[in-house]
């Protein structure tokens, strides 16, 4: 039998100032397509990180059996490099060129290295992942952000690894690069790791993974599969905690109900000692031995209820740490039929070229409208939301804009001093709230104690994201029109829960870019706008 492709023992890792991430963990990973999850900092990259050798452990053991690709969440890619230089494959194509034209020298063989269909390899994956007929000799800086991660992906494919590591492999492909990805991976025959947020990809995992600090725990099938799962142990921990409140509360019931029949008996007792006409002294006995076993009876008593209680606060904090947090919106109610943005004949010029035709675009957003921005990677989806926001001028063209705010939340989740703290951030935001509302809120978002004190610089992607989405729509006065920009990137699953439901209870306008077909059927979108080739069209 061979031996599983990857094997972990007791694996530990903390950070160079102590912080720790991995505690004794085990697992055991076969030849299958195994979807990572846990939220945000709790350790995914790390662990892939690990598992690759980019990072050492402080201790235990990592076996992987045969040869291993990685895909990083952040690429590194020389800009002046062209498509066979990321590739990997510049130097065999060379010598396989030289061979055909008929070098016959040991090192030209040696440098082929008997791949002699690479060509016909490449061309086959590349067509695969939706880069058919990209030349080889392109400069990777012409490629959008989505090409370049696909390409990064090929690259990986062609080591034909027995070992598949993927972070975030989803991030910045549109929803047709999304579904080429998830067509690949669904025939992939080694052992593939996928660490995402993507719902669609991880419900064509074969099982999925979720990470903590000191296990991996595994459910059978793809994400609909797990999220029962959840649903299933949240529930019971719901009932958990029900259950132990009411032992609590039996508990002390029976404390009390403990102490008055004690001193009932004490009563009796005195009143029989003084009926019976006993000696002082053996009197004075029988009041201390009533004495001693009422308090005996106490401290039992005492003691089922101090754990009953312990094991409430556990049960409670366990549920706690469960919970999704709560990312509440300000109540903002707009009108219907308001007209906040109208723009017509809009036109931008980008790197030389006009993103939106000769004749522009025309568009008008009404409140409470929720649109959909859909269109591949590099058609100006982002330009255009900046547009409505004001942050670019159209150079033809006009435009009105109604009454109220407009929300922007760009891609990159900025505030202007990202090393300010979040509390302080917050309170320059939103001046007009009180300082135990502000507390409140940015607690509910998980910022409680010294978090709330972190620069924003030191967060998490989804913390960012919380932090960041706090800050402007709790601005004054309230936005009207909110738009996002791939606001799921970089959020962990149950974060992406709660601005699912935040969002549903926004009463404002929204307009979202998005490649998450899953987030926009959730929000509820209205409209759907697709803006390809210049062009802006309305879907059915």
């Amino acid at each position: 039998m061979s031996p599983a492709p990857i094997r972990v023992s007791h694996l530990s890792f903390a950070w160079p100032d102590g912080t720790p991430v991995l505690d004794d963990l085990s697992f055991t990973l076969g030849a299958a397509r195994t979807g990572l999850v846990a939220p945000n900092g709790a350790g995914k990259s790390t662990l892939l990180r690990l598992l690759a050798g980019e990072l050492s452990p402080a201790a235990g053991r990592i076996e992987l059996h045969g040869r291993v690709a990685y895909l990083p969440q952040q690429l590194v890619l020389a800009p002046h490099a062209q498509v066979a230089d990321v590739l990997g494959v510049a130097a065999k194509l060379r010598a396989l060129e030289a061979v055909l034209a008929g070098d016959a020298t040991p090192e030209a063989f040696d440098a082929v290295d008997g791949d002699w269909d690479l060509r016909e390899r490449v061309a086959q994956l590349l067509g695969q992942l939706g880069l058919d007929g990209l030349s080889l000799q392109r400069p990777l800086s012409t490629l959008s952000g989505g090409e370049a991660m696909s390409l990064a992906l090929a690259a990986r494919l062609l080591q034909r690894p027995d070992v598949l590591l993927l972070d975030e492999p989803s991030n910045h492909l549109d929803h047709a690069a999304r579904q080429r990805l998830r067509e690949v991976l669904a025939s992939w025959p080694g052992c593939v790791l996928v660490a995402s947020h993507d719902r669609e990809l991880l419900e064509g995992m074969d099982q999925i993974a979720e990470l903590h600090a000191d296990r991996l725990q595994l459910h059978g099938g793809g994400w609909g599969f797990y999220r029962e799962a959840v649903e299933a142990d949240q529930e019971a921990a719901e009932q958990r905690v029900r259950q132990l409140r009411g032992e609590v509360r039996r508990q002390q019931h029976a404390r009390q109900q403990a102490r008055e029949r004690a001193e009932r008996r004490s009563g009796r007792a005195e009143r029989g000692v003084v009926d019976a006409g006993l000696p002082r002294l053996v009197a004075g006995k029988r009041a201390r031995a009533a004495q001693v076993s009422a308090g005996k009876a106490d401290d039992v008593h005492a003691d089922r209820l101090a754990q009953a209680r312990a094991q409430l606060r556990d049960a409670a904090q366990a549920l706690e740490a469960s919970s999704p947090l709560n990312l509440p919106l300000p109540a903002t109610r707009v009108p219907g039929e308001r007209v906040l943005f109208h723009g017509e004949g809009l036109r931008v010029q980008r790197d030389g070229r006009a993103l939106f035709g000769t004749q522009g675009v025309k568009l008008t957003i009404r409140g409470p409208e929720r649109i959909a921005l859909l269109g591949g990677n590099g058609v100006g989806k982002t330009t255009l939301l900046r547009l409505i926001a004001g942050d670019v001028l159209p150079e033809a063209g006009s435009v009105r804009r109604g009454p109220g705010r407009i929300a922007w939340l760009s891609q990159r989740l900025e505030l202007p001093e990202p090393g300010r703290s979040v509390a302080r951030h917050f309170a320059e935001a939103a001046p007009g709230l009180p300082e135990a509302e502000r507390a409140r809120l940015l607690a509910g978002l998980g910022f409680r104690g010294d978090r709330a004190n972190l620069p924003l610089e030191a967060l998490s992607g989804g913390e960012r994201l919380r932090a960041v989405l706090l800050c402007v729509l709790h601005a004054e006065p309230a936005p009207q029109l909110l738009l996002l920009d791939e606001p799921t990137n970089n959020l962990d699953l149950d974060t992406v829960s709660q601005l699912e439901q935040a969002l549903r209870g926004y009463q404002g306008a929204l307009v979202v870019a998005s490649h998450d077909r899953a987030f926009l059927d959730a929000i509820g979108v209205t409209r759907r706008w697709r803006l390809a080739e210049g062009d802006l069209s309305e879907l059915d």
